[in-house]
């Protein structure tokens, strides 16, 4: 994301970056293929969440914490990964699969970092007015790629924070430390300075919300955050610190909500790629929970989010492009890797990396026949009965292909270019840990709204529990 042409290019060129590393068919995906011995549908669920897990051990620093965008071994750090690694740590050492000491160490070594890193805002830093860059090189945590200093994945490496804070809770000098970096890390984001200014935009609805990003080249992103997306959690993390304007902003990311019925009894307020109905929701328990649109349209987020998923499985089984391999148990569709134009044939054509999505057949993104695990992993919460199932058919019925492999599933396939990406993401790994989390005990959702600072933001955006 970026707010002028020379920001943009570098947005290109990081893309181009992962397509060109994006490319693997099924006979190499094979080679990777991890043979497991038998296991139920009820197994498979622990089994899965406990490889996807891996990730957030194996692809880390341990001396920052930083946590990498993806398996690849030239992968930079994500701080929403990142984020979600926290929280992977978290759930990690509540099933005993770390000790507790290592989930302590790594939150202590990441909130050192954090504290210690460069923040002048300059092009070699780390963050700059509490904010983080988006990328951020492996070895030593400065920012990769001209990367935007991004307001939602600081947002994200907040709220596995938070929940750090309140679940290390013990007198120990190392959690108690844990808790009062939290604190400071939290207390010097300058939220207000981040409000979107007339003269940063073309787009006048956009005047008064959080911007997306910031480069120290081309300074802020002509976009700012409006709703429905994933930066829901945002805006109450805003609300609950220092932003004078919460309550104006939040007015304007509501009144962006388009509901729409793509199929009978499945109205929802849509956005197509299901990640944005997952990574506020992994750590906001939605269940009951309204705001001032949803109070109008009679319906909580769980349920939007339920719907959402819904709406997924059944364009799937309809399947209006003819993709081979939708079906009931095959489907979800959210940003991922994909095939890449090396394998465009037959008229068909083919993305690289891309925000796919769908919220019913007039209103779908990038759909190029590309199905990644993490639409149904973020989704087991709100329809488990058609989440399990179809993860377990990708498991038993594509993992000999190349599917499974050292983390789980693999981040994406696609059936009719014969594809399977070589590499994990750690945005996608973490919902699949967080959220299966949360549909067996709720730990992430308890402890994150058990913070004041959580609670605060709600209340002052008028959200309430029913």
């Amino acid at each position: 994301m970026k707010a002028k042409i020379t920001a943009a290019l570098s947005l290109v060129i990081m893309i181009l970056l992962l397509v060109v590393f994006s490319s693997c068919g099924v006979k190499e995906a094979q080679r990777e293929y991890i043979p497991l011995p038998s296991v139920t549908e009820a197994q498979f669920l622990d089994t899965l969440q406990y490889y996807s897990f891996l990730y957030f051990v194996n692809e880390i620093n341990e001396e920052t914490g930083l946590v990498k965008d993806r398996s690849a071994d030239w992968s930079p750090s994500s701080i929403a990964a990142t984020g979600f690694g926290v929280a992977a740590w978290i759930v990690g050492a509540e099933r005993g699969w770390i000790p507790r000491e290592q989930a302590v160490r790594y939150v202590s070594n990441l909130v050192r970092f954090l504290l210690a890193s460069d923040h002048r805002g300059d092009t070699n830093s780390t963050g700059y007015k509490g904010f983080y860059y988006h990328f951020l090189k492996m070895n030593d945590g400065r920012r990769e790629w001209k990367s935007e200093l991004s307001s939602i994945d600081t947002g994200l490496l907040l709220a596995g924070l938070i929940t750090a804070y309140e679940y290390f809770d013990r007198k120990t000098d190392e959690e108690k430390y844990i808790r009062e970096s939290v604190i400071a890390i939290k207390e010097r984001i300058e939220w207000d300075w981040m409000l979107m200014q007339k003269d940063y935009t073309q787009y006048p609805d956009h005047v008064g919300s959080l911007s997306m990003g910031w480069t120290p080249e081309s300074g802020f992103h002509n976009m700012g955050w409006i709703g429905y997306n994933e930066a829901m959690i945002l805006y109450v993390m805003a609300a609950g610190g220092d932003f004078k304007n919460a309550e104006s902003a939040y007015k304007i990311w509501l009144s962006t909500y388009k509901w729409q019925e793509p199929y009978k009894g499945l109205q929802h307020f849509v956005f197509p790629p299901l990640f944005g109905h997952h990574y506020s929701h992994m750590f906001l328990d939605t269940k009951g929970l309204y705001d001032a649109r949803t109070s109008e349209m009679n319906i909580d987020y769980f349920e939007n989010t339920r719907r959402a998923t819904l709406t997924q499985r059944l364009y799937c089984i309809e399947n209006p492009h003819k993709w081979e391999g939708y079906d009931s148990l095959t489907w979800g569709i959210t940003a991922c890797d994909g095939p890449g134009e090396t394998y465009n044939r037959d008229g068909r054509k083919y993305l690289g990396y891309a925000g796919r999505g769908t919220s019913g057949p007039e209103y779908n993104y990038f759909d190029d026949g590309t199905i990644a695990p993490t639409a149904a992993g973020g989704s087991v919460p709100y329809a488990p009965e058609i989440c399990v199932p179809a993860l377990y058919n990708m498991f038993t019925k594509y993992g000999p292909q190349g599917l499974w492999s050292k983390y789980g599933l693999k981040d994406a396939f696609n059936l009719t270019a014969g594809w399977i990406g070589p590499d994990y993401i750690g945005i996608d790994q973490g919902p699949i840990v967080i959220q299966i989390e949360n549909y067996k005990s709720g730990l992430i959702w308890k402890y994150f709204m058990k913070n004041k600072y959580v609670r605060d933001g709600l209340k002052r955006l008028g959200f309430v529990k029913r």
